[in-house]
């Protein structure tokens, strides 16, 4: 993944609270479920803040394990497909009240924002047409581009300053524009990146056995479809089984499948999806449970949230055992710098994609100019943002 700052000094070795005195397995339980619970309601900013607030509650205030035991798990979230900030409330969980608790602080850390997304998506579906919804939503779609565009240039540097994973990156951007896949785009970063950076380990005969079967993969682009429950869940069960990169590149597979190729979403749709994202706390993946509102209702959006939330389960519970050799893996790590490249040319895509349906006129285009520069000078906090570009769209359509 590559939406998150490492929000500890890795030279430190020990929290600096002192271990709490194990509870019962009862008491773990609930306690993991309290925490995470709490932390999903006031989680604003994306995964690199959610991990900065976890990393305070349960490193700094609760002493459940130490900074080097933390920054472990934050590296091992970096390669796995899925949610970062829930996965880590996986990990976390997990070790302070084993496989209960990987589905406890998993569970606590989707469903409060979850439900809060439901209601909202309620509104949006009574209210959306209406002059007072459009007005809210005219302000605050720039603001989402900006926001988009933020995280890029935040991102962007990890391989700024790097030949491959630049030329990567922008390969990807490229190449997504014409038509490819991004599962197809992503695992051909990684796998590129990865024998670029390990072709000395390799035999010769093994750069295409290796190379062929990551860079032929791709899955067939169907017609439009008829919507159907079992087809969402499908759809959302694959995106949250490969999505890597930040939750911004989760829009770019929901453009491809859901605008492109099933018809069931409209652009203007999509941006609404992300705004809702943005201006509700937690995991931006809960999105889901927006647009499978909006296609199904309530079943919709249980079925678009658990197909989307369950391969993250799946892959944290697989992979904790294998953490300390993760870690310590050149192939891995190569890898994943191959895929945030390919990641960050997606997101590129997706915002020049969203900016045409969001930027209508020229007080659009000084909102997402004010918003960009609030968010980079002064850190002003995404949902801060957000609601300040409903309150300013709202603001300018009373005064026209």
């Amino acid at each position: 993944m590559i939406e998150k700052d490492q929000p500890t000094d890795r030279d430190s070795n020990t929290s600096s609270t002192p271990p709490h005195r194990a509870p019962s397995p009862t008491g773990a339980w609930l306690e993991v479920a309290g925490v995470f619970g709490r932390l999903s309601l006031v989680s604003f900013g994306g995964p690199a803040a959610h991990i900065a607030m976890m990393h305070d509650e349960v490193v700094r205030r609760r002493g459940w394990l130490s900074d080097e035991e933390f920054l472990d798990l934050v590296g091992a979230t970096n390669l796995l497909p899925g949610p970062n900030s829930t996965e880590m409330a996986m990990h976390l969980g997990s070790q302070r009240a084993g496989f209960p608790g990987l589905l406890l602080g998993g569970a606590a850390f989707i469903l409060p924002p979850m439900l809060v997304v439901l209601a909202l998506s309620d509104l949006y579906v009574r209210l959306g047409r209406t002059p007072q919804a459009g007005w809210l939503l005219y302000g605050i779609k720039p603001v989402v581009i900006a926001i988009i565009l933020q995280a890029l240039l935040q991102l962007g540097r990890q391989v700024a300053g790097r030949r491959l994973t630049l030329s990567v990156a922008a390969a990807a951007a490229v190449l997504s524009f014409i038509g490819l896949d991004e599962i197809s785009l992503l695992l051909a970063g990684g796998a590129l990146t990865m024998l670029a950076a390990n072709w000395r380990r390799l035999r010769p005969n093994a750069v295409a056995a290796l190379l062929g079967p990551a860079t032929r993969l791709g899955l067939p682009l169907a017609a439009a479809a008829p919507f159907s429950l079992p087809l969402l869940f499908l759809t959302f069960l694959k995106i949250g089984a490969v999505l890597y990169g930040s939750g911004y590149v989760l829009f770019a597979f929901l453009q491809t499948d859901l605008v492109e190729r099933l018809g069931w979403l409209t652009p203007g749709q999509l941006v609404d999806a992300i705004a809702i994202g943005q201006l509700t706390p937690g995991p931006l993946f809960t999105s889901a449970t927006f647009i499978g509102y909006l296609l199904g209702g309530i079943p919709g959006a249980l079925v678009a949230t658990i197909g989307i939330f369950l391969p993250a389960f799946l892959f944290v519970a697989a992979a904790s055992p294998w953490i300390p050799r993760i870690r310590a893996s050149a192939w891995a790590r190569s890898f994943l710098d191959g895929v945030v490249a390919a990641s960050l040319g997606l997101i590129a895509v997706v915002a020049i994609e969203l900016g045409r349906t969001a930027l209508v006129d020229a007080f659009t285009a000084a909102l997402l100019a004010a918003a960009f520069l609030l968010s980079v000078r002064y850190r002003v906090n995404s949902a801060w943002l957000v609601l300040g570009g409903a309150a300013a769209g709202a603001a300018i359509q009373l005064a026209r």
